[in-house]
């Protein structure tokens, strides 16, 4: 049983699809819609185990522009909740995806060589959740 609705926003038109689609499924179902920015470091996209990580201090100045995006993006959606944290966006969704969630998240497609390297957050998250997720593409045809 669904208990909650979380959607993975990164303000990319994918993520943009899926509050959409996130925001029908917590109406439907009359449970709570809870959107969700992980403010991610490059070195946790980029070959993560062998990155240096910088000054950590620098990349959290982007947590109150991203708390100020997000509600914009939520302002359609009354009594939405949103979250913004620091670290690995597919471990971070997945942490907060507890039983009973709905989580929800945009995949964009990148070429053969992208996904090579570097995998993609909706895929790294698709293995590893254990509830169900629903992936909504940013282009069909990919």
């Amino acid at each position: 049983m669904v208990n909650r609705v979380l959607v993975g926003i990164d303000f990319s038109a994918a993520s943009r699809k899926a509050l959409e689609r996130a925001a029908e499924w917590a109406t439907r179902l009359n449970v709570p819609l809870i959107a969700m920015h992980v403010v991610e470091h490059p070195s946790q996209a980029i070959f993560q185990a062998y990155a240096p990580m910088a000054d950590p201090t620098w990349f959290q100045k982007f947590e109150p522009n991203a708390k100020e995006l997000l509600d914009e993006w939520l302002s359609p959606f009354p009594g939405s909740t949103k979250l913004v944290r620091t670290g690995n966006a597919a471990r971070l969704l997945v942490a907060e995806a507890e039983s009973g969630t709905l989580l929800v998240i945009g995949h964009v497609g990148h070429g053969a060589l992208d996904a090579f390297l570097f995998g993609s957050t909706a895929d790294r998250v698709i293995r590893s959740a254990e509830v169900d997720v629903l992936v909504v593409r940013a282009d069909p045809r990919v």
